[in-house]
C-alpha cells in the first residue's frame, strides 16, 4: 500500500484524476487543507468518474497536523527543486509521497528540512514549463513505487 499526499490542491480535476489512479492502484489518498475546491466539487467527482466509492480518502486540517500525525512515516516529497531522481528511490511499503499545489509547489522550508527525500521527474532544461501536470506527476511517480513492488496485488 502506498500513500499520496496531495498538499493544498487547487484544481479539482487534478485531484480527480489523483483520486481515480489511487482507486485504481488501492493507494490512499491524503488531502491537506486548504483545498482550494470543495470535496463535493462537480469537477472533481467528474474527474473521479464512478471511482469515488473505491477510494480511501483521508483530510487532514494543516501540513503540520499531516506531519505530526504522521511523524515515524516514511516520506518522500515531489518536486522540481528534487535532489534526486524519482527511479533513484526505493520505496517502503506505506510510505507517503508529497505532492504540493498546482502554482507553488511544496512549501520551501519543508523541502529544506529533508533535502535526501526530495525526489524530481526529469525534464528537458531548455523546456518553457515550469513543471508537469499534478496528476501526471502523481501517476508517474506512484507507477515506479509500484513497479518497485511488482506491481503487488494488482493484475
Amino acid at each position: 500500500m502506498l500513500n499520496i499526499v496531495l498538499v493544498e490542491p487547487e484544481i479539482p480535476p487534478n485531484t480527480g484524476n489523483v483520486a481515480r489512479s489511487c482507486a485504481a492502484t488501492g493507494s490512499v489518498l491524503h488531502l491537506v487543507e486548504p483545498l482550494g475546491f470543495s470535496i463535493d466539487d462537480a469537477h472533481l467527482k467528474r474527474a473521479g468518474l464512478d471511482y469515488w466509492p473505491y477510494v480511501k480518502v483521508v483530510v487532514h486540517k494543516s501540513l503540520a497536523d499531516f506531519m505530526a500525525l504522521y511523524k515515524d512515516g516514511s516520506m518522500y516529497f515531489a518536486s522540481t527543486k528534487g535532489s534526486r531522481l524519482y527511479t533513484d528511490i526505493a520505496y517502503e511499503d506505506g510510505c507517503f509521497i508529497l505532492f504540493g499545489r498546482e502554482t507553488r509547489g511544496l512549501p520551501e522550508d519543508l523541502l529544506s528540512e529533508y533535502p535526501d527525500r526530495t525526489v524530481r521527474i526529469p525534464m528537458c532544461e531548455e523546456t518553457r514549463l515550469r513543471s508537469l501536470n499534478l496528476s501526471n506527476s502523481v501517476s508517474i511517480i506512484l507507477f515506479e513505487a509500484l513497479r518497485q513492488k511488482n506491481f503487488a496485488g494488482l493484475y
